[in-house]
């Protein structure tokens, strides 16, 4: 099984990424809101975290091995996640992510059936599925995922959920917490610890 892979990004079309890893190239599909992401990097060395997956018919006889990538392990795990809820499956998650991952969790966790029928081949009927199996898991993945653009590559990422767990369970909601780790992590400060980065979220309360 590929989990990842590095190489030159020799192409980019609407739906997948050309990646050269010498001797070899591999096609990657690619949902929207990472195919985006890498528009300005053609030509330049990424790194994609990779599911494999089986595309065709069995009963036809045309199975082809396929890769699906993403520019981080979260959003690899939040697809996989996505594409656990039935009647979805890695086609139509493909389709239906043109909206960033925190985004997407976060009317999840809200049960904002309204936003998840607004992505591609998601109807009222599927949006209630993704809710009721998945509502629960998506604080983890809106937190993190919000790390991962507002804060500093020196802040470790288990340092910034335990204190989001912290909060959480000091009688904060999950919206609120999210919200006040968002201050901190926009400073681009270093917090070498889960109390440093609580004092920080609780002087920015007082102000």
């Amino acid at each position: 099984m590929i989990t990842k892979i590095t190489g030159t990004l020799v192409r980019l079309d609407n739906e997948h990424a050309i990646i050269s890893v010498p001797p070899f190239e591999y096609e990657v599909a690619l949902p929207d809101f990472c195919r985006r992401r890498l528009q300005a990097s053609v030509g330049q060395e990424i790194s994609l975290h990779t599911i494999n997956y089986i595309d065709g018919n069995a009963q036809g006889g045309r199975l082809s091995p396929r890769l699906v990538g993403f520019m981080s392990e979260v959003e690899r795990e939040f697809f996989e996640l996505f594409c656990s809820v039935g009647g979805v499956g890695v086609k139509k998650a493909l389709r239906a992510m043109v909206r960033p991952v925190q985004d997407v969790a976060a009317a999840i966790e809200q049960q904002d059936v309204k936003t998840l029928t607004t992505l591609p081949g998601i109807g009222p009927a599927s949006a209630d599925q993704i809710v009721a199996k998945l509502k629960r898991k998506m604080p983890k993945f809106a937190l993190l995922i919000t790390k991962e653009e507002l804060a500093s590559d020196n802040i470790e990422r288990d340092i910034i959920e335990e204190t989001y767990l912290l909060l959480v369970s000091m009688g904060h909601s999950d919206s609120e917490s999210r919200k006040l780790l968002e201050g901190p992590l926009n400073s681009k400060k270093k917090f070498k610890d889960v109390d440093v980065l609580l004092q920080a979220v609780y002087e920015q309360v007082k102000r």
